[in-house]
């Protein structure tokens, strides 16, 4: 995580995102919507399939799309004790200030090396 600096590689995530996800702010909103949506302990993913292409998804518990032979760009934990110290109960004031430390140069970084198929964990 880093503060909110908006580097030149987040141009070669925007146009997958637009093309798989919807574009960025609608893919913030539906990551927000899927982490409210985990009951209990959880994560929200975006991973790239073998392909190249996004997908939001949601693990419970300690799961991961790792689990499936998928490769993840990012995540977001929203067990409870990832924010509760700051937030208390209130996820989606965490889910919402969390895109504000999103490194999006890593993001960048990790997407181009799973289009290359060097992606590791």
């Amino acid at each position: 995580m880093t503060p909110p600096v908006v580097p030149s590689s987040l141009e070669t995530i925007v146009i997958p995102h637009s093309r798989d996800l919807g574009g960025l702010q609608k893919l913030q909103d539906d990551f927000n919507a899927a982490g409210l949506r985990v009951f209990g302990s959880g994560w929200v993913f975006i991973s790239v399939t073998p392909d190249g292409k996004l997908a939001l998804e949601t693990k419970p518990n300690q799961d991961t799309p790792l689990m499936e032979s998928k490769r993840v760009l990012f995540g977001n934990d929203v067990w409870e004790h990832a924010y509760y110290l700051m937030y208390q109960n209130r996820r989606a004031d965490y889910l919402k200030a969390w895109w504000n430390v999103v490194n999006w140069g890593k993001v960048g970084e990790r997407y181009a090396a799973a289009k290359a198929g060097t992606l590791t964990i």
